[in-house]
């Protein structure tokens, strides 16, 4: 392109390494297209038609998150390409727990300094999330900020939009006393609680690069796993049987995001012993952190809960399963004030 500034250049901001990025990433973004994508990269905004030949009541859900803190591990290892999974789980799971298939994605990366490789890296993790969530990377933005972020970072943030059917939405009203509540494990610690953890487990590139027994793998490896991404998992359980509430558990764990599908007079009750015991999480306890900081700021090893008829919880099982995933009962929906009471 002809577009140049050697005055831009010398304040700290290459225009010319933005456009070398957006070729590099070309072709991952390609991998996302689905029908409804209309034009490519360079616009001024994304473009998607969407089909809405059955829909008789359609319904736009969108949801928007980062990744957070995570990204120190990613900035201490040098790895580049998982953390935009991240980025597209955070949103897209939300989207999908509304009862809404993903449509597409768009994406913001700010950086110190542009570095086309990092940038095309980041970005290759976004495809990857599309791909898994079977949405369209449709667009983005890249900034340059020098002197707002220290050299060598960078923040990531996502934007997602998805389709429903008026009646097929989740509905906290729908929600029952006798419903069964079903846990879909998680990938590990996800993209929530990482000033804790580089608190608790005093965080650093040694550290990271420890191989720990327990994990099978170096503590690093651990902690930058990807967050699942539960869209298919849940379009498979639409179509098996209708969840009365679906909960992504991220910021805040059980007694934060249980609540929220929940109507002001019940109550979700968990069996602490039907929960998975991943190692990672009594690796982070033993940084001396009560119990219940442990669940009030992690997902405990369960990426999703969910409440579903009882007579329902066997057949959601499977199907999730069918999918791909790992689910267990782990509890009911009782009579009493909206919240969450973990049983021994």
């Amino acid at each position: 392109m002809d577009s140049f500034s050697e005055s831009y250049k010398h304040a700290g901001v290459d225009v010319t390494a933005g456009y070398r990025a957006v070729e590099l990433m070309k072709s991952h973004v390609a991998r996302t297209n689905i029908p409804g994508v209309l034009g490519g990269l360079g616009g001024f905004g994304g473009m998607f038609a969407p089909d809405l030949t059955e829909i008789r009541e359609p319904v736009l859900v969108s949801g928007t998150d980062g990744v957070g803190t995570k990204l120190k591990i990613a900035f201490a290892l040098g790895k580049h390409d998982t953390i935009g999974i991240d980025c597209v789980a955070m949103c897209a799971n939300d989207v999908a727990c509304s009862g809404a298939k993903p449509l597409f994605f768009l994406d913001y990366i700010a950086v110190a300094k542009n570095v086309p490789e990092k940038v095309a890296a980041i970005v290759s993790g976004i495809a990857e999330g599309c791909v898994q969530a079977g949405c369209a990377l449709v667009g983005g933005e890249t900034a340059e900020m020098p002197g707002l972020y220290a050299d060598g970072e960078y923040d990531v943030a996502g934007f997602c939009v998805g389709l429903a059917e008026k009646s097929s939405l989740t509905d906290c009203t729908l929600v029952r006393e006798g419903d069964a509540l079903i846990g879909v494990l998680s990938s590990g610690v996800h993209s929530n609680g990482f000033s804790l953890i580089r608190k608790a487990l005093n965080i650093t590139p040694e550290r990271l690069a420890l191989y720990v027994d327990d994990l099978g793998k170096t503590l690093g490896e651990e902690l930058l796993t990807p967050t699942k991404i539960y869209v298919k998992a849940l379009q498979a359980l639409f179509g098996a049987v209708r969840p009365h509430g679906i909960s992504h558990i991220t910021g805040g764990g059980f007694y934060e995001n249980i609540p929220r599908m929940l109507p002001d007079d019940l109550r979700a009750r968990l069996e602490k012993s039907a929960l998975p015991q991943m190692p990672i999480f009594a690796i982070i306890q033993n940084g001396n952190i009560p119990e219940r900081d442990m669940y009030n700021t992690f997902n405990m090893g369960l990426g999703l809960v969910l409440a579903v008829n009882r007579a329902d919880a066997d057949a959601a099982v499977s199907a999730l399963e069918a999918a791909g995933e790992k689910a267990v009962v782990i509890g009911e929906i009782i009579k009493g004030e909206r919240g969450v009471e973990i049983c021994a």
